[in-house]
């Protein structure tokens, strides 16, 4: 597996994010998709070739950066894909200059919650659009 920087316009990141919409569907019903910001950078997990998984980093505020669209398909999962692409994800933050990281994911996503608590994201307050949804868990992570 490599992990390797792709615009938002490559076919296979494109492939990726539209199928973890098509699970956030699933679990939480139809609703919007929540904003990337323009300046966001996102980071591919290839395998064999393939696209096998995806995140994101984008400007919060400040020097806080936001992670964004982070997937693994379902037939790469439970190989560290979502481990590594996360630590990437920090890497490239720290890169972009940002002290903290935030995110946020929902209640039906037990393996998410698990992966972020487990690298270190305490749970912390509601942010944005996600004060008052008591189905999405924020968290947040000092990088430095």
């Amino acid at each position: 597996m490599r992990i390797v920087e792709r615009p938002v316009t490559d076919a296979g990141l494109a492939a990726l994010i539209d199928a973890a919409f098509g699970e956030l569907v699933e679990k939480y019903g139809p609703e919007g998709r929540s904003a990337v910001h323009a300046e966001a950078r996102f980071l591919v997990a290839v395998v064999d070739d393939l696209a096998a998984g995806c995140g994101a980093v984008q400007p919060a505020e400040g020097t806080t950066g936001e992670i964004k669209r982070m997937y693994v398909a379902p037939g790469h999962r439970g190989r560290g894909i979502a481990r590594s692409l996360l630590k990437a994800l920090e890497g490239l933050a720290a890169e972009m200059g940002y002290d903290r990281l935030r995110l946020a994911t929902g209640f039906r996503q037990p393996e998410a919650i698990a992966l972020y608590e487990s690298a270190g994201y305490a749970a912390t307050a509601p942010y944005g659009r996600y004060v008052g949804e008591p189905q999405v868990f924020c968290y947040a992570k000092d990088l430095r």
